[in-house]
């Protein structure tokens, strides 16, 4: 249990570092969050956890497919905040971001990637 918590406080000590770091500098910000922290740290605890290489090789493999279908949000979003305010441009974004999944899973299911 104490492996869980530790996990948990890490992980989110991570965010909040993230969100702090981005009120005082917007690109320091994005940068760290754009740096794939999240990712690695997942890949770190199934390692630690004995997961086999074959799992973890799949975790990294589909985090960059479920990756490129999200990078329109980003690009939307600051044009929509600015239009419609914050909860609805979330909202949208994440509208965008499921149609933009979809999409991709359909074109990339053509070249043998199955990510549903």
């Amino acid at each position: 249990m104490s492996w869980i918590i530790t996990k948990y406080l890490i992980t989110a000590a991570l965010v909040v570092l993230i969100s702090e770091v981005a009120k005082r500098s917007d690109k320091l910000g994005g940068l760290i969050a754009a740096l794939p922290m999240v990712t690695l740290l997942t890949l770190i605890w199934l390692y630690v956890e004995n997961q086999s290489t074959e799992k973890i090789a799949n975790h990294a493999w589909y985090t960059f497919w479920y990756v490129v279908p999200t990078l329109p949000m980003f690009l939307f979003f600051p044009m929509l905040l600015n239009r419609f305010g914050f909860w609805m441009a979330l909202g949208m974004s994440a509208i965008i971001t499921i149609v933009s999944f979809v999409l991709f899973a359909l074109v990339v299911k053509r070249f043998g990637v199955e990510l549903w």
